[in-house]
């Protein structure tokens, strides 16, 4: 029964269109076509009816149809998508031109055939062309009132560039974006609509196969939003990228890169993937345009702030140059989770692993820079000798430039990557490298301490600086690197400048205090301390003349060495103008044989290390 009821059915069908192909050719197309459609068994049998006669003449009628439909949108001055209506018939037609073109792929090896199909990739593809041509439309109406929607402070911060009102077709300025604190925003950069609008006319021009050209459409448009954004933002592309190789103390540019840059990864980049997806849709067929869309709108303003930050990494390697460099390291490194995220997929993966290349170009500066530090504490000549012995530049430098750069966190994950996985070691790269400028900075010191002719000098030197330098290491960064160890190691070399000090700078004057307990005739007595006190006199004289001069930089070590020397040189001294006064042959002329009574050696002692002529001085 039911095969029958089908039997008959086609058969009026094929009645209908045959009654009808002798009088309208147009109706007669659009009959089978409602046939067809109804139900798929209905095409299969009017197919065979229609190959069986004359396929070629039916898909001809079927395209002048269609041709007629669309030649009228695609002909008209006006955008078709200023009419809902208009839009959504013009829709229809293409699926319909797509559908009798995969229907009659099937049969291209009739010339007849082939020959309509050739006229309606002709119409497909100007239904292409005007499709593209409404999508840029489409693109830019829907950026400008986006910009409208939210000038005056909305998400993204939109800000038009003229407030003049059009029809959102012609001249339309570029919205850009202020940039913002917070980057946990997205830019909804197209109205809802609009995004409905172009996610209908891409999928159709995919399904074409004409993603290509769908996808350059699309990312022409938003990458000069991108690029007019950053611009405006204050980044200026290459321009930034040759400056940063030209100035290397423009902080102000580095400082706005990273605003810029941050902005880019955090804001822009998410937000312009959020609306490809959007546009082009989920599904697998999409999925690549999509893709291609995203690399293409994010890549010259991705290449271009890498290009910054590699400019910046390839510089010189002054040790000035390190927190420069910090600065940008930190914020390639920071935005690598964004990076992994957004620039995942096929036609993306050079992006990321370009910044992956720049992050490491950066770290090794940093590296680098370290090594030059070393040469050039190491290169440091011994021309002249501090004045009294005070503290060298060097040492200031140095101490105070590690404690910066120890201060960074950072650092050490830079030395921790480029560990070498063969070496065992208890200690740190980053420790042994600051381990290992100290040692080259010691050395350093002790070639200069050598330009001292005065052995006692060449002690204060040292210790200055040996004293400077456990002060600085000391309950800070730098010192949790180096090592409780290496800091009492350090305190215990100054302590023993201290005893060379003392040993090569008082020694005469304790073995000249040192009294003789013989038994001696009073005479011989009398003659030998006053030879003695003649002596001490003289080279009161000479030491407290000379190293009052001299100075000991740090107040705690300048009281403790001055105390040490009271308490060697002061009781020894009153012993000796004891004896002296006891002598029964001077007696009461002693005083006028003292030169330096107690308190002139207390209040001379006090007054030793007050040099003020000290090379680099004023800061701590």
């Amino acid at each position: 029964m039911a095969e029958n009821g089908e039997e008959k059915l086609i058969a009026v069908a094929r009645h209908i269109a045959k009654t009808l192909g002798h009088t309208d050719n147009a109706m007669t197309d659009d009959i089978l076509q409602i046939f067809s459609n109804f139900d798929g068994r209905l095409r299969e049998k009017l197919n065979e009816n229609i190959s069986g006669n004359d396929g070629g003449a039916a898909l001809d009628q079927t395209l002048k149809t269609l041709d007629r439909r669309i030649s009228r949108f695609i002909t008209v001055d006006q955008p078709i998508w200023s009419d809902s209506a208009d839009a959504s018939s013009f829709l229809d037609a293409v699926d319909e031109l797509v559908s009798v073109i995969r229907e009659w792929n099937a049969m291209a090896d009739n010339k007849a055939v082939t020959s309509c199909l050739d006229r309606a990739e002709d119409l497909l593809q100007q239904c292409m062309f005007r499709l593209e041509e409404e999508f840029k439309l489409l693109i830019e109406r829907g950026g400008a009132e986006s910009s409208d929607n939210v000038a005056g402070g909305g998400v993204g911060g939109y800000s038009d560039s003229d407030d003049e009102e059009d029809d959102g077709f012609d001249d339309v300025d570029i919205p850009v974006a202020h940039l913002v604190s917070d980057y946990n925003i997205t830019i909804d950069a197209l109205p809802s609509g609009t995004i409905n609008d172009l996610h209908e006319i891409s999928k159709r021009m995919v399904a074409a196969g004409y993603g290509k050209e769908c996808s350059l459409a699309y990312s022409t448009c938003r990458r000069d939003f991108l690029e007019e954004s950053l611009s405006r933002l204050g980044f200026l592309g290459l321009q930034n990228s040759s400056k940063a190789l030209e100035d290397d103390d423009n902080d102000v540019e580095i400082e706005k890169w990273i605003k810029v840059i941050n902005m880019a990864v955090r804001v822009f980049y998410p937000s312009e993937r959020r609306l490809c997806d959007r546009v082009f849709g989920y599904s697998s067929a999409t999925a690549a345009a999509a893709d291609l869309s995203f690399m293409d709108i994010c890549m010259v303003s991705t290449m271009e702030l890498l290009n910054f930050a590699n400019g910046i990494a390839m510089g010189s390697r002054a040790p000035e140059r390190l927190f420069k460099i910090l600065d940008v390291y930190e914020a390639v490194k920071d935005l690598s989770p964004e990076f992994e995220v957004l620039f995942s997929d096929q036609y993306c993966l050079f992006l990321r692993n370009e910044a992956i290349g720049v992050w490491k170009r950066l770290a090794e500066s940093i590296r680098g820079i370290f090594m030059e530090l070393e040469n050039l504490i190491r290169r440091d000549p011994a021309k002249s000798a501090v004045p009294g012995g005070g503290l060298h530049p060097i040492t200031r430098y140095v101490m105070n430039y590690l404690r910066a750069a120890c201060s960074r966190p950072t650092l050490e994950q830079v030395f921790d990557d480029n560990l070498d996985p063969s070496l065992s070691s208890s200690s740190s790269p980053l420790s042994l490298q600051i381990s290992w400028i100290m040692e080259v900075l010691e050395t350093n010191l002790e070639s200069k301490s050598k330009i001292y002719r005065d052995p006692a000098l060449s002690s204060v030197f040292m210790m200055n600086n040996g004293r400077y330098i456990v002060k600085k290491a000391k309950n800070d960064e730098l010192g949790s690197l180096l090592g409780d160890d290496w800091i009492r190691k350090q305190a215990a070399k100054v302590r023993q400048h201290h005893l060379n000090y003392q040993r090569t700078s008082w020694h005469k004057i304790l073995n000249t205090l040192k009294l003789d307990n013989s038994n001696l005739s009073s005479n011989l007595a009398s003659r030998s301390l006053k030879e003695k006190l003649k002596q001490l006199n003289s080279q009161f004289e000479e030491i407290f003349r000379t190293q009052s001069t001299w100075v000991i930089v740090d107040e705690q070590l300048r009281d403790e060495l001055k105390g040490s020397v009271a308490g060697n040189v002061v009781p020894a001294y009153r012993n000796f103008l004891g004896r002296f006064h006891n002598l029964q042959d001077i007696g009461k002329y002693a005083d006028k044989h003292v030169k330096f009574a107690i308190e002139d050696v207390e209040a001379r002692i006090d007054g030793l290390f007050q040099g003020t002529a000290v090379a680099g001085g004023g800061r701590k």
